[in-house]
């Protein structure tokens, strides 16, 4: 009885921290860090049934070594060993008592309460969404940051406190998982790090007639039927029967025959293949090229001339009272348009306390759906937010406040503090922040106007990637624990200003938590007067 009371107590401990049920773990590093937790509570349950089993074995172990020497000595001498009552009467009780106890306590089944709490976890595991969703980011950043798959299979990642490598059945499941996305750019690239890594004699359960029959078609749908056919040659060497493989190489001997049949030149082949197996990605756009080499902090357009007019100043807030005695630091990031970045804007104190309101309120975050204005979730936006009033905390209302002091705008028409954290290779791909034309509704539920300025605070260091981008200009902000960006979205107008199209990029190593402020147009009238030319 007290054996159950104690696995009850810790399938209820493990219980407990979870107050939600699954919520997609891999869009927020900040509850992923709940099952580090869980699956330590886990290993520590499992020991407890070891320790069990082998406390079990234990008993059973002492019972036959006593009865070993005790047979032994029977059985040379069994008339003038029962001759002694003492040991007629033992046999008989070991016989109808002790040997029954001993076979109820080999039958005790010791892993009932791991099981159960196996049982209860279970429902608050990650599924095969995540587990996908992990293996996209790897993916994501594997083209983001140029990583080749050797460098990202052994862990050689920049900034890393604990170096982790993806074994032979790692990469296997990688390349399964682009293959079901039909990317067979990445299931070439995963599948052949994994047959390499087996080459080079690395022990798994991975199989590399499986892995020889997802690499070959995927290379034949790149159209390198030359490569295909040699590797299907070599699946054939290792499993002479294997029927897709036997049934693909008389389709290849066919097609190449047939190639052969139309005087295709060898040369014109070869150029054509070299061609297809040089794309990459179906949507790799130009916009997306730039936005990866800005996340790489390449293609940067900022001229040494336009770099000289860049500065740093102490910041009063136009005079503000607040800070006429204690200004804060404020430093030019770009010109146009203009991005300032305020240094030491937000204590480690005040982070915690709006990380601690925003943790148990974290939903996968959302976009606006640019036909029906629906909130849904998007592939290209991959994190958590949660949303801070200010009259929930002292800390929230003086962050408001700090933000209306310096930038002159009314935040009474602002959103609500916004707090993100990014998940496995965490990103928001290039996007507005503010309403264009040919989405006449949006913000219309609020009142308040067009978005006119954002308000950006970065809420952690990140060892590596992570930066906010602007595309259009080839800009990149990197993110600087207590400091906090600011931009106008519209100009003074009213028109948006299209070069403030930014992202987040995906994050690399480490963990990526930022808040911001979306200030509207409403309540501006004064504070920031319309011009009569549109673009001013």
């Amino acid at each position: 009885m007290a054996f159950n009371k104690m696995w009850y107590t810790i399938a209820l401990g493990l219980l407990l921290p979870f107050s939600y049920a699954h919520t997609d773990f891999f869009t927020s590093i900040g509850h992923m860090t709940d099952l580090i937790n869980t699956e330590k509570d886990l290993v520590v349950s499992l020991k407890d049934y070891i320790k069990a089993e082998e406390s079990k074995l234990e008993q059973i172990k002492k019972w036959a070594e006593k009865l070993d020497q005790l047979t032994d000595t029977a059985t040379k001498d069994p008339e003038g060993f029962l001759g002694h009552p003492v040991n007629a009467f033992k046999l008989m009780k070991r016989l109808n008592t002790e040997w029954g106890e001993l076979e109820s306590l080999v039958l005790k089944d010791m892993s009932d309460g791991f099981i159960s709490n196996m049982t209860i976890q279970r429902q608050f595991f990650p599924n095969d969404e995540d587990q996908t969703g992990a293996a996209k980011a790897l993916l994501r950043l594997q083209d983001t940051y140029n990583l080749d798959t050797d460098t990202l299979s052994r862990g050689n990642l920049p900034g890393v406190k604990h170096k982790s490598f993806l074994t032979a059945e790692d990469c296997f499941e990688l390349g399964k998982i682009a293959y079901t996305e039909a990317d067979y750019y990445h299931t070439e690239l995963w599948m052949e790090q994994a047959l390499k890594q087996l080459d080079e004699g690395e022990v798994s359960s991975a199989d590399k007639a499986y892995i020889l029959d997802y690499l070959s078609y995927a290379v034949y749908q790149q159209g390198d039927l030359g490569k295909a056919m040699m590797l299907t040659k070599r699946l054939l060497e290792l499993d002479p029967e294997h029927q897709r493989a036997n049934g693909n190489m008389k389709y290849f001997e066919y097609i190449m025959a047939k190639e052969k049949e139309a005087n295709k030149s060898s040369t014109d082949s070869e150029d054509q293949m070299e061609k297809e197996t040089e794309v990459k990605k179906k949507d790799y756009l130009p916009e997306r090229r730039k936005y990866e080499m800005l996340c790489r902090g390449e293609g940067l357009k900022m001229t040494p001339r336009r770099q000289k007019r860049l500065f740093c100043r102490y910041y009063d807030g136009n005079r503000n009272p607040r800070y006429i005695l204690g200004p804060v630091k404020q430093e030019d990031e770009w010109d146009k348009p203009r991005i300032v970045r305020f240094l030491d804007i937000i204590s480690d104190e005040e982070i915690e306390t709006v990380k601690e309101l925003a943790k148990p309120r974290l939903r996968r975050a959302t976009i606006s759906n640019p036909i029906t204005g629906a909130l849904e979730t998007a592939h290209y936006r991959i994190s958590k937010s949660a949303w801070l009033s200010g009259y929930e905390s002292p800390v929230v209302s003086r962050i408001n406040t700090r933000i209306q002091d310096l930038t002159g705008l009314d935040v009474s028409t602002a959103e609500e503090l916004q707090v993100a954290n990014y998940g496995v290779g965490g990103q928001y791909e290039p996007h507005f922040d503010f309403g264009r034309k040919d989405e006449p509704d949006a913000f219309k539920e609020l009142g308040t106007g067009n978005r006119i300025a954002t308000w950006l605070f970065y809420m952690s260091d990140v060892s590596a990637g992570g930066a906010t981008v602007f595309p259009e200009v080839g800009a990149s902000v990197w993110p600087k624990k207590g400091t906090a960006v600011f931009w106008y979205n519209l100009f003074p107008s009213g028109e948006g200003d299209y070069s403030t199209r930014h992202a987040a990029c995906p994050v690399l190593v480490g963990n990526k938590w930022v808040s911001n402020k979306w200030l509207h147009e409403r309540g501006q009238e004064f504070r920031r007067p319309c011009t009569l030319s549109e673009l001013e």
